[in-house]
């Protein structure tokens, strides 16, 4: 542990000055992260006293110290200081003239082929959850593998619903694909030997996950936006 002395300038506290200043990205970071200021002390390699300090004012502070802090919120120096100079994914403006059209099922069978991963949602003992599956489209079905007791292990004959999509931030575009439908456990093995032989087929999360899982959609909807 660093033993800092307290730090020079400010005099406001953060939640009476709002905005967006160092305190509060300090602050709000560690909250994202789940961290006790004790925690992020012990991380940043300082005294929880100067952590305070840090968090409730703004001015001039050590470099080293505001440099570790940074480093444990998983935050560059430079975003700490100044904050985001760039807005984040998804946030850019919408372009001048943007159409939002509905995609016909061919064109939506059309993108899922050119995509392997998704998001599944299905329903759990804790409520509904979603969760990225890497997939594969086998005929007109999405095709997935998971852990038998793994969260992704939906019960044959369960209700699921699967999405994927493409943005393109440059040209303020994209699309997306909705399938939803009841889940079937593939067993036979010469179809799973078949499925297992195909790109992107092996699990990006590894171990073993030897139940597939077949989405046989009794609804596919799609919609894309355009720019003039």
């Amino acid at each position: 542990m660093h033993d800092e002395g307290m730090p020079s300038g400010g005099s406001a506290d953060a939640s009476s000055r709002g905005g967006d200043t160092m305190a509060t990205r300090a602050s709000l970071r560690r909250e994202q992260l789940g961290m006790t200021q004790g925690e992020l002390a012990n991380r940043a390699g300082m005294s929880v006293a100067y952590l305070r300090q840090l968090e409730k004012f703004s001015g001039d502070f050590d470099p080293a110290a505001v440099m570790r802090l940074a480093a444990a919120l998983e935050m560059s120096y430079e975003e700490l200081i100044e904050g985001r100079r760039d807005a984040p994914p998804g946030q850019p403006g919408a372009a001048a003239h943007p159409t939002l059209m509905r995609l016909s099922e061919r064109e939506c069978w059309e993108r899922l082929g050119t995509h392997g991963i998704g998001r599944l949602s299905l329903s759990a003992d804790t409520g509904p959850v979603i969760l990225p599956v890497n997939f594969v489209v086998d005929g007109h079905t999405i095709v997935y593998r998971t852990d038998p007791e793994g969260a992704a292990a939906a019960a044959a004959g369960g209700q699921l619903a699967f999405e994927t999509d493409h943005i393109d931030e440059h040209l303020r575009n994209g699309w997306s694909v909705l399938v939803v439908g009841p889940a079937q456990h593939v067993t036979d093995p010469d179809t799973v030997r078949t499925l297992a032989e195909r790109p992107g087929a092996e699990p990006w999360a590894g171990g073993t996950r030897n139940l597939w899982i077949r989405i046989v959609p009794s609804q596919i909807s799609g919609r894309t936006i355009r720019t003039a």
